[in-house]
């Protein structure tokens, strides 16, 4: 397959780390180079939504389709095209770096796809519960070319100590990438007024018991 230049900048990491370290959240443009995000964007414009599933809430055993709290479609990403496989390798070396400078003892790393059609939204959530799980940062990243505010689909962020408090609200705009611990940070979509394109992914530690490794997805 043919590589894909991820980066623009020779120091695309400095920072998403200082925020991270700072405040627990990062929100970036211009993080990936425009031929990464362009591909990425061509790869699940391509993807019909019969090629995807609903997206649900809870993981494994408790996973359920429960559409009044989130009405996305889903694709998991496996490096099996080369903006894909650009794109994981990618944040490969985001998680090598998060585990160089903040000592985060991230593991792996596992993204999908997310489209959500004209008026889909995710209720306010949080990624992770404190103690039960080993997902750590929450990634997302944007694929929407012309995005105004009049088209919805925002990303809202809570205040960690009070969640009736919003930090701030981001607009899905191309390329623009979001990323906060998952444990701390309630978050939600607003209702999107057009086809939004997403591709979220959580860094995750390894909190494997008697040889059963943590379950994917």
């Amino acid at each position: 397959m043919t590589a894909i230049v991820p980066f623009t900048s020779a120091s695309p990491f400095d920072k998403v780390m200082a925020d991270i370290r700072e405040k627990g959240w990062s929100v970036t443009d211009g993080f990936f180079s425009d031929e990464l995000i362009d591909a990425l964007l061509l790869d699940i414009s391509e993807i019909d939504n019969a090629y995807m599933k609903q997206a649900g809430v809870g993981r494994s055993s408790d996973h359920q389709v429960v559409l009044n709290r989130r009405s996305d479609y889903i694709r998991w990403i496996d490096p099996v095209t080369p903006a894909r496989k650009s794109f994981l390798d990618a944040m490969l070396e985001l998680r090598l770096e998060f585990n160089r400078r903040l000592f985060m003892g991230l593991w792996d790393y596992e993204a999908h796809f997310s489209r959500y059609e004209h008026g889909a939204f995710y209720e306010k959530h949080v990624d992770a519960f404190k103690g039960k799980s080993n997902r750590v940062l929450s990634t997302v990243l944007y694929l929407n070319e012309d995005w105004s505010d009049a088209d919805g689909g925002q990303l809202v962020l809570f205040d960690e100590h009070d969640e009736s408090k919003k930090i701030g609200q981001f607009a899905p705009i191309k390329g623009r990438l979001a990323i906060f611990l998952s444990e701390e940070f309630p978050h939600e979509v607003l209702a999107s007024q057009r086809t939004r394109h997403s591709i979220a992914g959580w860094f995750r530690v390894n909190n494997s018991i008697q040889n059963q490794v943590d379950p994917d997805q």
